[in-house]
């Protein structure tokens, strides 16, 4: 058995669902779990309607955009009016309305029951099609197979009730295709969760991992790993094979080709990862496995929205072990990813991923302690196994702010110069 993955920009359109089809009968080498995001940009269009709410605006113009988008691929697929794919879509945006419309003060536990309809309406209408097509494949809700705690927007897997779920649903027999959404789970008591923004490459090893696949294959855009993204750098290479442990550093810089918490559950069973172009199937695209490797191309990797957050004692006293242990504490509770960090006798100045609401929360924490400086809207650039010719070329007209440097990577937070 092996897990198939699609993002959004595979199932984006009419076009790209019939093509999507295609690839599963032309290679399924047997019975599949077949993951689906959501449909090209919607789950921002939801945290657009979402946000529209929590500031008091109106909200429905978009979220007929949202509803007319699927319509569309609808028309696209299903000519007949009457197809019930129709009313199962009319059913979901209900149901959708009736969440916006009830008061729910902690906004991250409304996020994860909002952008849930994104996957669920995708997968509803990709399941549909599939049957149209004769395709035998069975629609199951993720929220009855991955389990989670209760942080709402970063579910932390609880993987012994979740093991249990998806053994219970399979049984050990799979002799058809399994479609499921992405990204989403339940804690439970039952309340929609997600695993993290694009979280929907952590599903499909999720469940390669508890089913023991033989191969987890996403499929992208982009005809496999490459050491940059094209649009920002024109030069880029693809790695035919790279090892678990270079795609884990990759990753957990911000590359975004493969979600971070991916690599883990597949490494631990060396089950291999296949990254792929939906665009051009046959095509090798990038397979990461347990391999040893000499030094790589080097990874050029852009990471936008960032915050840089500087906390300076007010006493003239040093940065010593339990003031940095009072800041990670609250990074913990709040969780705050660290990206960066860098200590001066006085001050400890942290990058960060832009941490929205939570920052008002941070500061107020802190302040009594620290005087608390910050820039946001900065971009991290990371450059794996790098040289200094490469470092000059991609930081040329950058402000930098913060820089590292250590034997194999290289890191500078920057603004653009105006």
């Amino acid at each position: 058995m092996n897990v198939f993955k699609f993002g959004g920009a595979s199932v984006c359109n009419a076009d790209a669902v019939c093509n999507l089809v295609k690839i599963i009968e032309r290679y399924a080498a047997g019975p599949l779990v077949i993951v689906v995001s959501a449909m090209g940009k919607s789950t921002n269009q939801l945290e657009e309607i979402l946000n529209l709410k929590f500031s008091n605006n109106p909200y429905q113009d978009q979220l007929t955009v949202f509803h007319d988008y699927h319509i569309n691929i609808c028309n696209g697929l299903f000519p007949q009016r009457d197809h019930i794919v129709y009313e199962k879509i009319e059913s979901a945006i209900g149901a959708l309305e009736n969440l916006l419309e009830k008061p729910e003060p902690d906004y991250d536990k409304l996020y994860d029951q909002v952008v849930s309809s994104g996957e669920l309406i995708s997968t509803a209408i990709v399941h549909s099609y599939f049957t149209d097509m004769g395709v035998k494949c069975e629609l199951l809700d993720a929220r009855d197979l991955i389990v989670t705690d209760s942080t709402y927007r970063e579910g932390k897997v609880r993987w012994d009730l979740t093991r249990k779920a998806i053994n219970h649903r399979f049984g050990g027999k799979l002799n058809h295709h399994h479609l499921t959404q992405g990204f989403i789970a339940a804690d439970e008591y039952g309340n929609s969760t997600t695993l993290g923004r694009e979280g929907s490459d952590f599903t499909a090893a999720i469940l390669a991992s508890c089913l023991d696949a033989e191969s987890v294959t996403i499929w992208k855009d982009v005809p496999g790993v490459l050491n940059a993204d094209p649009h920002r750098w024109k030069r880029t290479v693809k790695y035919p094979v790279i090892s678990y442990g270079e795609a884990a550093e990759m990753t957990y810089y911000g590359a975004s080709v493969i979600h971070p918490k991916t690599i883990r559950p597949l490494a631990v069973k060396k089950i291999p990862l296949i990254v792929k172009s939906f665009k051009e199937p046959s095509a090798e695209g990038t397979r990461i496995i347990d391999i040893q490797h000499d030094a790589l191309e080097p990874t050029i990797i852009f990471k936008s929205d960032q915050c840089l957050i500087s906390f300076q004692v007010q006493d003239f006293s040093f940065i010593n072990e339990s003031k940095l242990s009072m800041i990670f504490h609250l990074f913990e509770e709040f969780n705050i990813r660290v990206n960066m960090m860098q200590s001066s006798a006085i001050s400890f100045s942290v990058c960060v991923d832009n941490p929205d609401n939570k920052m008002k929360n941070l500061i107020n924490s802190l302040s009594a302690e620290f005087d608390i400086f910050y820039n946001d809207g900065l971009e991290l650039i990371t450059i794996k196994n790098y040289h200094k010719r490469l470092i000059k070329d991609v930081v040329k007209d950058k402000e930098i702010l913060l820089e590292q440097r250590t034997r194999k990577n290289y890191q500078a937070l920057v603004a653009s110069k105006s």
